[in-house]
């Protein structure tokens, strides 16, 4: 497991990186706060504060490379 922090500062942003992350079989969780929502929901996401940048746990070992290259755009700088 990898944990990064992403920045979801848009609806377009949010939809966006939902399309990315589910052509991935793995499973992805956003952690803010006390709060663990599954990355893969968008309505779960939008519960979230996303004024701020969120810790995504990627639930992968193998195309880890793959993923992160997927997800830069919303690596928090």
């Amino acid at each position: 497991m990898k944990t990064v922090q992403i920045s979801l500062n848009s609806i377009d942003k949010v939809k966006s990186f939902v399309n990315a992350i589910t052509q991935f079989d793995y499973d992805f969780d956003l952690i803010s706060g006390r709060y663990v929502i599954d990355a893969k929901s968008i309505m779960g996401i939008f519960s979230l504060d996303l004024s701020k940048p969120i810790d995504l746990a990627i639930h992968a070992e193998e195309e880890l490379d793959a993923i992160l290259e997927v997800i830069k755009p919303y690596l928090a700088a």
